[in-house]
């Protein structure tokens, strides 16, 4: 047992020694700024390096990566986009730090065997990769979305009074959300740090429509035509156009109508002329001109199918083809007529011009019991007479004369009534319009003789017409 314990002795102090010279070691390890050899951040040789050199290392080692390319299957096409686009970065870049502090951190022992370690195996830090979420967002969703191909609903086109039902067509669609998680999930968990390929998930885009569904369509909702009888052939051809262009829409149940979306642009391309047009509270000549009326006319017969008005805006001046308040404007994007299909089938839009008369026509189910009625009244509330107004143009000779006709200003309320069995039930207000008091006016020229002008300036300064022309029939006779 003596014999033991000496050789226990002398083993505790070859260990002490040992460790002294090994702790002398790793004091200077501990110092010494530089990675331990044999330390790597995926394939990069961190040793020898300081920790700042190795970030440096690692951020070029990130920027190359950057320029690797991500190609996307969609459909049967492909789109290259490079990772520095989708913000490629390393999600843990403190591991750096980490490798830094290999065999230099912990007690005497751990710093110890740490060191030993790397003597006999390499030490490997793994990089882990993230893209920006927003860049991947935003790359799929403007730029990959251009492969989709909508669905078209099933429809309906009628010919010689019977409706017939048009077949819609599949389409199909990215999965943005989807596609944006695949990607992320690819250069977290697959990437191998080269050039790759992802097939991103896509979505059948089923059309609306069964035949069962359409063929409830059969039915007048309401049917309104209003006359242009007074319009020139350009003014006519627009009201037309517009028409053409709204016949034959389907709206489904929840399906919201825009008029200036569906006639517009007003372009000749677009099938529109030269007409007149309300403009600041003055009649000028514009692409389109007349297809107020069409929206007008529109607007009569939604609301005689008592489908749902999202928007609504009456002209500037009084208009002559409808009652106050039951006319609806178009101007530019700020003045729109918008409805809703709020019944639960599909309607039908039916526009047609004949004899210089405009009828929308509205098809779909009816539901409303055969004992009601409705019928719409405008009230007018005041009117302001628009006067006149005397110019003298001295741009033009003695004797022009020019009038241009007048419109009285009009406050309007339109109020709907619902009968049962012919005894009215309620009485609702529908909008309430205000119309612009638009004078008549009245240009005279005033070039000429300089006495015979002065004499016409002053009678039209005191915008007395009798006056004005007295005087201007004195001018013209002296004129002989």
């Amino acid at each position: 047992m003596k014999r033991f314990a000496g050789f226990g002795l002398l083993f505790a102090l070859v260990w002490v020694f040992a460790g002294m010279a090994g702790g002398e070691a790793l004091a200077k390890e501990k110092e010494d700024p530089t990675i331990h050899t044999g330390v790597y951040a995926d394939e990069i040789d961190l040793s020898g390096m300081t920790t700042a050199e190795a970030k440096a290392e690692v951020d070029a080692y990130i920027t190359r990566l950057k320029e690797d390319i991500l190609t996307l299957e969609i459909f049967d096409e492909q789109m290259e986009v490079t990772l520095g686009e989708l913000g490629l970065r390393c999600s843990n870049p403190d591991v750096i730090d980490e490798a830094a502090q290999l065999g230099k951190t912990g007690n005497a022992i751990k710093r110890y065997k740490d060191r030993k370690d790397l003597e006999h195996e390499n030490k490997v830090y793994q990089l882990e990769w993230a893209l920006d979420s927003s860049k991947v967002r935003e790359f799929v969703s403007t730029e990959c979305v251009k492969f989709d191909s909508e669905a078209e609903d099933a429809s309906l086109k009628r010919e010689n009074g019977v409706f017939q039902i048009v077949d819609g067509n599949t389409g199909t669609k990215l999965d943005v959300e989807g596609s944006v998680q695949a990607i992320e999930n690819y250069i977290a968990n697959e990437w191998n740090k080269e050039n790759g390929r992802i097939t991103l998930p896509v979505e059948t885009d089923y059309p609306r429509g069964s035949e069962e569904e359409l063929s409830r369509v059969k039915d007048v909702l309401g049917t309104f035509t209003t006359s242009y009888a007074t319009s020139n052939g350009n003014r006519s051809q627009n009201i037309s156009n517009g028409a053409s262009l709204i016949n034959g829409t389907v709206l489904y149940p929840g399906d919201s109508f825009s008029t200036y979306e569906v006639v517009s642009p007003f372009t000749r391309d677009n099938g529109y002329e030269m007409a007149g047009s309300y403009l600041n509270g003055q009649v000028v000549d514009s692409l389109g001109g007349g297809i107020c009326q069409v929206s007008t006319t529109l607007y009569n017969a939604v609301l005689l199918s008592e489908l749902e008005v999202v928007e609504r805006s009456n002209h500037s001046m009084i208009v002559t083809y409808v009652d106050p308040s039951a006319d609806a404007a178009i101007a530019g994007t700020y003045k729109d007529f918008k409805f809703k299909n709020n019944t639960d089938a599909p309607i039908y839009i039916e526009g047609a011009t004949a004899g210089k008369q405009i009828t929308f026509t509205i098809y779909g189910e009816e539901t409303r019991p055969a004992n009601r009625t409705i019928k719409y009244v405008s009230q007018t509330l005041s009117t302001t007479d628009p006067g006149a107004v005397i110019v003298a143009d001295p741009g033009q000779p003695i004797g022009y004369r020019v009038v241009s006709g007048a419109h009285r200003g009009v406050v309007a309320e339109l109020y709907k009534h619902v009968y049962v069995d012919g005894v009215e039930e309620s009485v609702t207000k529908v909008n309430k319009s205000s119309y612009n008091a638009s004078p008549r006016t009245v240009v005279i020229g005033v070039a000429g003789d300089p006495d015979l002008s002065a004499e016409l300036v002053e009678a039209v300064a005191t915008q007395d017409e009798g006056l004005v022309n007295a005087v201007l029939g004195s001018c013209l006779e002296r004129m002989m």
